[in-house]
């Protein structure tokens, strides 16, 4: 018989500190990112995002929230029923358009539009692309990787990860579609065996697997109403949650996702189930380190919403120019109740904004943040 879980750990501002010269991780973090989105400009001549530039997959649908939840899950977006239109962005973690065979951790971006509440953006403009919007926005975005915990613990680690990305972009694509292989081979017989390695999944050594059969996780916490907690998201319907581990053949295919995305669109209905784990204990589920995993067996994710995207296009060339190009996923789009806890998600916030700001001005595209299903690309 398993233990009863503790109570959820109510929100203390106490959980959080600053990390020492997190202001100079800051600005560096900033001039990194800078520099992928200026190397991969020039080359290309079309502005993308610093990182998880490529998207496999760009999809409408509709976000659900569960009727009669517990009272510590009925918190924020979720504290009473409703339904929202949803965008959802499916993308690879490298600042450059590589070939997939090149195979990376892969992101999902949800964006839930329509949300009632105080957006943070109106509470600080700092950092904020949409600040010259002449209405309040009502989004709540999750940004989500296939991976339950971040890739360094604090942010300083993660400024010396993304300087080494950095040193490699738009470098030798054949080189790293060569090292992926090998890569892909090393972390396969580890699976083999029961282990696996994030750090060779982050080098190009992630499976050859369908996007759409991933779990996703937002990997570091943001504010749960009274609480604190982490996301995820989780493939339900059969034919969706048939795809874990499904191999998708790439030889000679450089948007093979992208293909297998539109493959199942063309006559599937996708539904994923939206779940949060409240932190329980602050030692052992820290806001401050985001390396470390928050054990399912002392907090368990709980199903709070669903979302459902019918059959559609998945992605094309309009899309692309609608989702890619004109709009922004970053955590700090949100209600107050939903605001990134921790080092990582504060110097993230004026990255995003950079990153946004850094396209928008090459392509001439303002960004609106959507209000309402009028704003929305078709389908």
């Amino acid at each position: 018989m398993s233990a009863i879980p503790r109570p959820p750990l109510p929100y203390d501002p106490r959980h959080e500190y600053e990390e020492e010269g997190e202001q100079d991780t800051k600005a560096q973090l900033l001039q990194t990112l800078h520099g992928i989105s200026s190397t991969t400009y020039q080359d290309s001549g079309h502005a993308t995002r610093s990182v998880h530039a490529k998207s496999h997959g760009l999809l409408r649908g509709q976000f659900q929230v569960f009727d009669n939840l517990a009272p510590e899950l009925a918190q924020g977006l979720f504290a009473r029923p409703g339904s929202y239109p949803v965008v959802m962005r499916i993308s690879t973690i490298p600042g450059d358009i590589l070939d997939d065979n090149v195979s990376v951790p892969r992101g999902m971006a949800v964006k839930v539009v329509g949300v009632p509440g105080t957006q943070l953006s109106t509470l600080d403009s700092e950092d904020n692309e949409d600040s010259t919007a002449s209405a309040p926005a009502a989004t709540q975005d999750f940004v989500l990787v296939n991976g339950p915990v971040f890739q360094a613990p604090t942010a300083k680690k993660f400024l010396g990860s993304l300087k080494l990305l950095a040193s490699t972009t738009d470098k030798a694509p054949r080189l790293k579609q060569a090292l992926s292989t090998v890569l892909q081979g090393a972390e396969k017989a580890l699976e083999a065996v029961g282990g696996e390695s994030t750090l060779l999944k982050g080098m190009g050594g992630h499976p050859e697997t369908n996007v759409l059969g991933e779990s996703y996780f937002s990997q570091v916490p943001i504010l749960y109403g009274a609480y604190m907690a982490k996301v995820q998201l989780v493939p339900v319907s059969p034919e969706l949650a048939a795809l874990k581990d499904a191999p998708v053949d790439l030889d000679g295919k450089p948007n093979g996702l992208r293909e297998a995305v539109t493959a199942f669109f063309s006559g599937h209905t996708a539904i994923w189930e939206v779940r949060v784990q409240l932190c329980r204990d602050i030692d052992t589920m820290p806001l401050e380190d985001a390396s470390v995993e928050w054990k399912q067996e002392d907090s368990p994710f709980l199903p709070v919403a669903r979302i459902t995207a019918p059959p559609q296009a998945g992605w094309n060339e309009a899309l692309s120019r609608a989702i890619d190009d004109g709009m922004s996923f970053t955590p700090w789009h949100g209600i107050l109740e939903h605001r990134p806890l921790g080092s990582i998600m504060r110097v993230r916030k004026a990255a995003y904004a950079m990153s946004s700001r850094f396209r928008f001005e090459r392509t001439g595209i303002d960004v609106r943040e959507p209000r309402g299903v009028e704003d929305l690309p078709v389908v």
